[in-house]
């Protein structure tokens, strides 16, 4: 449940902080004091979107923050994703934060840390339901009661899998119907393709090849040079007369019979001597490479149009030669799709695969439409005849469509008949307003009692009700209060008596003229402060001793039938 909440600079709220308690509280005040300002900031907190309008005129930045009471399902989302939670008096709670700066930024946090406002959201939808004042005009509108209906009968995820599997199907007909109207374009791709790809085929490039042909080629074509230079440095190294090795050996000999004399030679010796083993090797060396190396002009001639066969090609194909063979397997892997996409028969088997497995889903999904649309029919008939529509009904029907759609294999439309002996009819189409916001409110209550949710928010969903009937709204709203946390913006005062906690919203100016200054403020009322109130809901500005009179009667009408409950519990338990 919500434990506090906490608002700074929002609209025309510059500092307020509310504690909560459990049970049915009520929001009330004169039109335009601020009342709906609250609902809109606790939506805030809970990732609805913002914009920099909400910041109160002068301010830096708005900022929002709840506590709430957690649950195991809560507790384990946190945990999951290690945000924690705080002990307060042996209760977890979680703290919710929102800022929205002057230019429109907006930052979120969860306990603390920073978090997005798709975190926010599914915090949200596991804590509070919203139900708002416009709810009867969106339950209007076929998608609305759609998602409403599957919201309330769980099915949200299975209805999210058959819109998945749908896709699927859909792209797979796309894709049967691009092979069947392009055949002549693909057909013409497809023989460029196998064209290029022979092309390349034949060509043959290996990867690195570029890179070691033309070593070969500077190889060869240098190959006079080589063979000139190395037998000349060779000559010079070893075998000609005077060369360098002979007169290191000589030089060597020759110190090695003046070191017996003269040790202290022994150390220029011992420079020499691997000096003329380095010779020797290099000598060795360079005779085996004289020995290997030859002239090779048809090798050089196969070498050089290779290269050339290569430079031509990757010039036609606009890329570097040492390209080419990942070019010749990009090619071969386009033909290889396009190949596939082109079997009509791969392409129809995908499709009749992909329809069969959105058609298990859709029909599993439509038993389950079904159950639920006969409880929830006969739970909002139930609850329509306590609101001044005795003998009405309520049905929503499953309507089959011609083909399967997104959403399923039938479109869920709410019917209603205002009484009885009159057929039921689409709500879109009934004539009286208060009718529909009697049905609306409902249907809101109804889908709220299945709700796993704690907390539940009425934003004057009453509108267009009154007397008798709002009476019973009243009531309905406590009982639910008895289960849940139940927070409601009301103009009734037949409403406002029936709950256990009430909070007046006011407005207050401040300075004269163009600088006055209007700011939202909200107290608790205790129970003379409640008497007045709901005199003044009933009488107007005006408060007569009658009105107060009867504000009184009301409110104690209101505390025995919430008394009268919790006896009715305590006498269930103990006869259970």
């Amino acid at each position: 449940m919500l434990r506090s909440l906490s608002i700074r600079d929002f609209v025309i709220v510059d500092t307020l902080d509310l504690d909560f308690q459990s049970g049915f509280t009520v929001f009330t005040g004169e039109t335009g004091a601020g009342k709906s300002i609250l609902i809109d900031a606790l939506a805030l907190v809970l990732g609805e979107r913002a914009d920099a309008g909400i910041v109160r005129e002068g301010a830096a930045r708005a900022s929002i923050s709840a506590t709430f009471s957690t649950h195991p399902a809560l507790d384990a989302w946190l945990d999951e994703r290690e945000l924690g939670g705080e002990e307060d008096g042996g209760a977890r709670t979680v703290l919710l934060r929102r800022t929205v700066d002057a230019g429109g930024r907006s930052k979120a946090f969860i306990n603390g840390a920073a978090a997005t406002l798709a975190q926010l959201r599914e915090v949200g939808d596991l804590l509070v339901d919203i139900h708002g004042q416009h709810a009867h005009q969106l339950l209007l509108r076929p998608d609305a009661q759609r998602l409403l209906f599957d919201a309330h009968a769980g099915l949200t995820q299975q209805a999210g899998a058959v819109a998945e599997s749908w896709r699927a199907w859909r792209a797979c007909v796309r894709q049967r119907e691009a092979v069947e109207h392009q055949s002549r374009e693909m057909q013409l791709e497809r023989e460029r393709l196998e064209w290029q790809v022979g092309e390349l085929e034949k060509l043959a490039p290996q990867p690195g090849e570029w890179e070691e042909i033309q070593a070969e080629y500077n190889r060869l074509s240098h190959a006079a040079g080589l063979i000139d230079g190395s037998r000349a440095a060779l000559d010079s190294l070893s075998e000609a007369d005077g060369s360098v090795l002979s007169a290191l050996n000589a030089i060597v000999h020759r110190l090695q019979q003046l070191a017996d004399v003269d040790p202290a030679l022994r150390d220029v010796l011992a420079a020499l001597e691997p000096a003329q083993v380095q010779a020797e090797e290099a000598a060795h060396s360079l005779m085996r490479y004289v020995d290997r190396l030859e002239l090779d002009p048809e090798r050089l001639e196969a070498v050089n149009e290779r290269m050339q066969a290569l430079h031509a090609t990757a010039r036609k194909y606009r890329l570097p030669p040492e390209q080419l063979a990942d070019e010749l397997v990009a090619r071969r892997q386009q033909l290889d799709d396009l190949q596939s996409a082109q079997d009509i028969n791969k392409v129809l088997a995908r499709e009749a695969a992909a329809k069969a497995a959105y058609l298990t889903l859709a029909q599993h999904l439509s038993q389950a439409r079904k159950e639920a649309a006969d409880a929830l029919s006969a739970a909002v008939t139930e609850a329509m005849q306590g609101l001044s529509m005795a003998g009405g009904s309520f049905v929503a029907a499953l309507n089959p469509m011609d083909e399967g759609q997104s959403y399923g294999l039938e479109q869920v439309e709410f019917l209603v008949a205002g009484h009885a002996g009159v057929s039921a009819r689409p709500l879109a189409r009934v004539a009286s307003g208060g009718e529909l916001a009697r049905i609306s409110l409902a249907i809101s209550v109804i889908t709220s009692e299945a709700s796993p949710t704690p907390t539940l928010i009425f934003d004057e969903v009453d509108t267009g009700i009154g007397g008798a009937v709002a009476e019973v709204v009243g009531r309905r709203l406590q009982e639910l209060g008895r289960a849940r946390q139940v927070l409601c913006v009301t103009h009734l005062p037949q409403v406002a008596a029936q709950a256990g906690h009430h909070l007046l919203v006011s407005k207050e100016t401040t300075g004269d003229g163009s600088g006055s200054v209007t700011r939202s403020r909200i107290r608790t009322l205790d129970a003379a402060g409640r008497v007045v109130e709901t005199a003044r809901m009933l009488g107007g500005a005006t408060v007569t001793a009658t009105t107060l009179q009867h504000a009184e009667e009301m409110l104690a009408q209101g505390a025995r039938a919430a008394s009268g409950g919790k006896e009715g519990r305590r006498t269930r338990r103990s006869a259970g």
